[in-house]
């Protein structure tokens, strides 16, 4: 009965949960952080330059409105 439970429960990655299930698969385990970003980045390119670009704009919005 379980076993069938926990068929019905798995669910199948679409074009809307990918994203979120590759996250989840790179930034789980015991490795340090560096290597789970490394791995997420070979796996997906754009996406890690995506966040980086993103990081990049919020870096320099927040220096933008520091004054000297």
């Amino acid at each position: 009965m379980t076993e069938a439970i926990t068929e019905a429960t798995k669910t199948v990655s679409n074009g809307k949960t990918a994203l979120t299930d590759d996250i989840r698969a790179h930034f789980s385990g015991d490795a340090p952080i560096t290597e789970k970003a490394r791995s997420f980045a070979k796996a997906r390119p754009w996406t890690s330059a995506a966040f980086v670009g993103i990081a990049a704009l919020a870096v320099l919005n927040g220096l933008r409105g520091v004054r000297p």
